[in-house]
């Protein structure tokens, strides 16, 4: 277990193995999750065509996941075919895609693994191609999930070139339509990327308060914020004058609970929409989906423990990029960046801290 010395000094390798793996770590069993049956009429319609092969992928059936004795539910638990207007449940938004499809599987993994009250929690899954559902429902056959079709061409046409290509792919925005594409009755979602895992309670994370903001993230103030931005957004002061009179602050937005009614009050993807529109005519960033974010949040973001946001460990893909964690605790590890672990892993070059994401691999072999 060489790679373990290249964690912080700040906690132990005996520590960082307890906290962190899930053959270690386990609830109390209660009632096992029920199934989920989907109601016909809330399903969005996808249109033909829009598909793709999925012979190449092959997951392995997660566990069945036990409620602990501190859940609300009685005997019977949460009832099958459960609405996704229950009050009760924490909503939680994720992109499907061919591409990061082994990292959205390993992220729910971790999620269901680490929270007390599995069946309480309701998947989100947006998508721009069918078949997803059956792969989704085979893996997990359990899991309380909904799919919304995501339509590219909704975005295209306001997506300009990025520094990288990955940054530029349609459902890399469908974070900004949640509002849109889910039912008026959720009313708060959390947002997560695909290449990430979760190794704490998600409750803990949809508890956070919002207060009278928005949108809740883990902010860095340390760093350079310009550095989003081109020379000539800062030299216009139609442009920069958006910051006057509040104090933004970084923020990752592969992270993120929001809440949807005051995004839809407030109509908050227009407001991300002409901000694209602007960079399409004027190149006022050079980084994808997240500048529009920071024009429209940054110092206005309710500040989350920087343990929900761990991100950057997927460096650059450099050999001798690898990123240790953070100072701290942690509650969630973000491969944000161009390497990913399952990427590494199954190229025998693995960076020390993809060990923590393996285990909640179901792709395939065990490792």
């Amino acid at each position: 277990m060489l790679w373990i010395k290249r964690f912080s000094g700040l906690v132990s390798a005996a520590m960082v193995l307890i906290v962190l793996s899930p053959s270690l770590q386990s609830f109390p069993p209660a009632e096992a999750i029920r199934s989920s049956h989907h109601d016909s009429n809330l399903r969005l319609h996808v249109p033909a065509g829009v598909g793709v092969s999925l012979n190449r992928f092959s997951f392995r059936k997660a566990p069945t996941f036990r409620n602990a004795d501190e859940c609300r539910s009685g005997e019977s638990g949460i009832p099958a075919g459960i609405s996704v207007c229950d009050p009760n449940l924490v909503h939680v938004a994720i992109t499907l895609d061919v591409e990061y499809l082994r990292g959205s599987i390993a992220a729910v993994h971790s999620i269901l693994h680490h929270s007390l009250c599995p069946e309480s929690v309701f998947f989100h899954f947006l998508v721009s191609e069918n078949n997803l559902e059956s792969l989704v429902r085979s893996t997990f056959p359990k899991l309380n999930f909904k799919v919304y079709y995501f339509d590219p061409e909704i975005v295209r046409s306001l997506i300009s070139t990025s520094v990288r290509q990955a940054l530029e792919q349609p459902l890399n925005y469908a974070r900004n339509y949640l509002a849109d594409l889910l039912e008026p009755c959720v009313s708060r979602i959390i947002y997560l990327d695909s290449d990430l895992v979760v190794v704490d309670d998600i409750f803990k994370l949809w508890t956070t308060r919002l207060g009278s903001r928005t949108i809740g993230a883990p902010e860095y103030c340390h760093a350079n914020f310009t550095k989003y931005f081109t020379a000539s957004f800062w030299s216009n002061q139609q442009f920069s004058s958006a910051f006057a009179g509040r104090r933004p602050c970084y923020f990752n937005t592969g992270v993120m609970v929001i809440d949807l009614e005051k995004w839809r009050r407030n109509g908050y993807t227009k407001r991300i929409e002409r901000w694209m529109e602007i960079q399409k005519s004027d190149r006022i960033y050079e980084l994808g989906s997240l500048p529009p974010f920071l024009l429209v949040f940054a110092g206005h973001v309710a500040p989350i423990e920087h343990r929900w946001n761990q991100h950057g460990l997927g460096g650059d893909n450099v050999r001798g990029s690898c990123r240790d964690l953070h100072p701290g605790p942690v509650s969630l590890l973000h491969w944000s960046g161009s390497g990913k672990p399952w990427l590494r892993l199954d190229s025998k070059r693995p960076c020390p801290l993809d060990a923590l994401w393996a285990p909640y691999d179901l792709y395939g072999h065990s490792h």
